[in-house]
């Protein structure tokens, strides 16, 4: 069992920047690929970054590809997204998952291929 902790959210302007982190505990960091999501109000979860066990590939929705950064500290037993140039449109509570890993190249970007989720954290970007 792993257990995700997410912390960092809070109120930001628009064009602003926060940092998430998530810290886990339980079984080997490093055997996990790592991955954020978000929901908005009334909105279904959606994928935002995830990084392979390693750090060595990471991949990002679209939408925030050029603002966000996903990373990893395995020392530390820690993810990390930093938010960048944030947009009103990027209000929403934001989980981190993990999920083990099947190799440097497995990236999975679906929810439903998670098995561990944080508690989320809520990002407010106001105008």
């Amino acid at each position: 069992q792993v257990q995700l902790v997410e912390s960092g959210g809070g109120l930001v302007q628009a064009g602003g920047s926060l940092r998430l982190s998530c810290a886990a505990s339980g079984r080997t960091f490093s055997n996990y690929v790592m991955a954020w999501f978000r929901q908005a109000p009334g909105k279904e979860r959606e994928f935002v970054a995830v990084i392979s066990w390693s750090g060595g590939r990471t991949y990002y929705e679209d939408s925030v590809k050029d603002r966000f950064a996903i990373s990893r500290d395995n020392a530390k037993n820690t993810v990390y997204l930093q938010m960048n140039s944030l947009k009103l449109e990027d209000t929403a509570v934001y989980y981190c998952a993990g999920k083990t890993s099947r190799g440097i190249y497995y990236l999975p970007k679906t929810s439903d291929e998670y098995d561990y989720w944080g508690q989320g954290t809520q990002v407010t970007v106001s105008s």
